[in-house]
């Protein structure tokens, strides 16, 4: 089993409030667990209007299924922030299980 795990950071500049930010990293996490059956969450930087990170995991009994899985997302969160904000740092960690 390989997990791989994604750590988006995302700006979101025109955002001034916490509704507003979660008008935009909310809709992403639902896509992510409905459209490419991923687990996601947002998982730091709550605090802050402007920013978010969201966690993404790919869990497949091969590691080449599980980083194309993690890429897809990584794409999708690129065509879904263009208007909404951008990715300012990805972080991937994998992980084998034997």
């Amino acid at each position: 089993m390989v997990t791989v795990s994604v750590l988006l950071t995302i700006a979101i500049p025109q955002s001034r409030s916490l509704k507003e930010k979660r008008g935009v990293v909310r809709p992403l996490v639902e896509r992510f667990r409905t459209r490419l059956h991923l687990s996601a969450a947002e998982v730091g930087l709550q605090g802050r209007v402007d920013a978010a990170q969201v966690g993404v995991a790919a869990v497949s009994g091969d590691a080449a299924t599980a980083r194309a899985l993690a890429d897809e997302a990584r794409r999708f969160a690129e065509d879904y922030l263009i208007g909404r904000g951008e990715l300012v740092d990805i972080a991937v960690e994998e992980t084998a299980l034997r």
